[in-house]
């Protein structure tokens, strides 16, 4: 289909594409149009990496703006929001507005009403939900990105639901859902009332194959040489004979420790087919990330770029992330190795990718288990630049005949996996549950429930009952904590394993559906502060129990232990040296500790009261390299860690108003301490 042939968008659009090189859709593209893309229609468009799905979305939004509505984009990564809001700026040279939200939680962000395209993470679009923004009522068209992430059991609740709502306020607005080829697009499709688009067509050929000795194996039947060359390993090989056909390498490795020295190996590969004004802008690159951050993970990732190679992890500042990925699309950085972060949608793809581990250490599994198909098939959709690389390949590693075989039959000929609700865990219920009853979207338990059926879960669910009796569960919990009230309807038990059949819910539904449900004060701010209940509950208990003012720590462990802060993980020897700080200090720590005879219990505080004394030394002012080399963390996580815990102790001080709590000032300068990085003494000047 040729872009005249487009009729709907903005004047200016069909010239602004033809300037940037496009004169025909590509199939997919031209298969959402025909679905009705631009006529406002709903779809769902599954289609591999590279394939054009945001010009879909482009055109959507665009058509949807042209008939005076307004656009949101939703993204699954706050990196993604910036690359996405630096691609739609473009459109401002005819008329389109954009805008970017995603943090502070608490905001409504009104300033995005006048914005015509807004680019927005799912836990920001669900947070302005909570909060009432009222622009959102205005919209016409919404765009999910990375739609199959509904599967992951952390992000993909917020995203399931966030997207019931924005449905339930515009019964009429498109949505627009771009998907990786999964295994029930169908399925998505029909929940979302939409079309399908759903092809493997891809703008250039990808050949998948697995090497093992000194051949590539493809899965069309034909083979590549590729020695190894004495004690080189199969990636360096692969590496070397890509770079010398001038193309670039992505490895994809298991661990952040793996990623690093994968990449100072692959440094002395790449190194070798380095241009001298290469070396020098290399220099300049290596320069800036020693200046982002004095550690000893900065240094290690300059010496690696001085080389012509990177590693990417989630250590990493976002400052270097951003460095190293917009590098290497620029073709300088000729090799990057990563954790499997890097697969989940940032745009950074090479001529070959190499996923050399595909195996990861799973806590469930007890060791070591193989990686899905579907997070594969994203890292193998990494190969092949459109425009820049004749083809892709995504390259899987064997050590034996055996392997090689297993490797083929489990990945490379295998379909993805279906995209399954994870809405029903307990956590991910409780969070959205009280959300929905404090912003108004259900008044009673009968309109709660069905709210709740037009979620994936429910259309997927077919265990009968299932929905109410977790529901019940959480409504026991929301109340037993002083976050909601119900009125009406049969008297419930403060057992909260007292409904444990589908046939005992079946004879209590019919009474219990004109229940009312209502959010406390302390509700409504636990949802506003985007606070998981549990967290609120771990705060608002610990700040009860303090008989005397809390001490720093004190606040710092409180907050690491509530399920929103990721703590630090005990190392090896560290749950005796965090043992003899736990009773050195014991009077200071809020709440009741957990015997060391309770092995997980007792651990999982140790290691909240670790991640509390990394805060504390961050707030006695020790530097970013000390702190980084005594707790063996990267810039990235010590970062994470400063901001996370700054919201939770900011969240904290909006509760401890809320209870009347006489240690509101203790908190706020705990919070003020973590914010600035100071000690107490130094309060007065912040």
């Amino acid at each position: 289909m040729n872009l005249e042939e487009l009729s709907g968008l903005p004047p200016g659009a069909i010239d602004h594409f033809q300037r940037d090189g496009i004169e025909e859709l590509y199939p997919p593209q031209a298969e959402a149009v025909k679905a009705g893309a631009t006529d406002g229609d709903s779809l769902v468009a599954a289609v591999p990496t590279a394939s054009g799905k945001t010009m879909i979305a482009a055109l959507s939004m665009l058509s949807a703006i042209e008939r005076g509505g307004k656009a949101l984009y939703i993204v699954p990564l706050r990196a993604l929001a910036s690359e996405k809001k630096a691609e739609f700026e473009a459109y401002e040279e005819f008329g389109v507005t954009v805008g970017v939200t995603t943090g502070n939680y608490e905001s409504t962000s009104e300033w995005l009403a006048t914005k015509d395209i807004i680019v927005a993470t799912s836990e920001k679009v669900d947070s302005l939900v909570r909060n009432g923004a009222d622009w959102l009522s205005e919209l016409t068209c919404v765009v999910s990105d990375e739609v199959h992430l509904i599967d992951d059991r952390n992000r993909g609740p917020t995203l399931e639901v966030t997207l019931a709502k924005l449905r339930r306020l515009n019964p009429g607005m498109q949505v627009v859902a771009l998907s990786a080829t999964v295994g029930n697009a169908d399925e998505i499709a029909d929940w979302l009332d939409a079309a399908l688009v759903d092809t493997d067509w891809r703008p250039i050929d990808l050949q998948m194959g697995v090497h093992y000795g000194n051949a590539l194996n493809f899965d069309d039947g034909s083979t590549r040489e590729v020695p190894v060359e004495g004690s080189e390993k199969q990636e360096a090989a692969l590496v070397r004979d890509i770079l010398e056909e001038g193309g670039s390498s992505l490895v994809f490795v298991n661990s952040r420790r793996n990623a690093e020295a994968a990449a100072r190996r692959l440094g002395q590969v790449s190194t070798r087919e380095l241009t001298n004004d290469e070396r020098a802008e290399l220099t300049e690159l290596a320069e800036k990330i020693r200046e982002d951050s004095d550690t000893e993970t900065s240094t290690d990732l300059a010496d690696c770029v001085e080389q012509g190679a990177a590693f990417h992890h989630a250590g990493l500042s976002s400052t270097q992330r951003t460095l190293v990925e917009d590098a290497f699309r620029d073709r300088l950085l000729k090799v990057i190795s990563a954790t499997p972060t890097l697969a989940a949608g940032v745009n950074t793809p090479a001529r070959r990718v190499i996923v050399r581990d595909w195996r990861r250490f799973d806590p469930s599994a007890g060791g070591m288990a193989p990686l899905d198909v579907l997070e594969v098939h994203q890292m193998m959709g990494r190969a092949g630049r459109p425009g820049l690389d004749p083809y892709g390949e995504a390259v899987l590693l064997a050590k034996s005949h055996e392997d090689s075989q297993e490797l083929f039959d489990r990945y490379i000929w295998a379909e993805p996996e279906a995209v399954r609700s994870k809405l029903a865990a307990e956590p991910a219920l409780r969070t959205h549950v009280l959300a929905t009853i404090a912003s108004g979207f259900a008044r009673t338990r009968e309109e709660l429930l069905e709210f709740l059926e037009a979620t994936l879960y429910a259309s997927q669910s077919t265990e009968a009952g299932r929905l109410e009796q977790v529901t019940e569960t959480v409504l026991q919990y929301l109340e037993s904590n002083d976050f909601i009230e119900r009125e009406g309807g049969t008297e419930t038990t403060d057992d909260a394993g007292a409904f444990t059949s589908a046939a005992d819910l079946a004879a209590q539904q019919s009474a219990q559906t004109d229940e009312r449900l209502e959010a406390t004060s302390l509700g409504h701010t636990v949802s506003r502060l985007y606070l998981d209940p549990m967290s609120a509950a771990e705060i608002v208990h610990g700040l009860e129990d303090a008989d005397e003012r809390p001490t720093a720590l004190g606040l710092y462990q409180l907050v690491s232990r509530t399920p929103d802060m990721y703590e630090l993980y005990l190392r090896s020897g560290e749950d005796d040296t965090f043992g003899e700080l736990f009773y050195e200090r014991e009077a200071e720590l809020l709440g009741d500790a957990p015997s060391e005879y309770e092995d997980d219990r007792f651990e999982d505080w140790l290691a909240a009261l670790k991640t509390g004394k990394l805060l504390a030394d961050w707030a006695s002012e020790d530097d970013e390299e000390q702190l980084t080399e005594r707790y063996k963390i990267g810039p990235g996580d010590l970062r994470g860690k400063v901001d996370t815990a700054e919201w939770l102790l900011g969240a904290a001080e909006s509760l401890a108003r809320e209870i009347d709590s006489e240690w509101t000032v203790a908190v706020r300068e705990a919070r003020a301490r973590v914010e600035h990085g100071v000690g107490e003494e130094l309060l007065e000047l912040v």
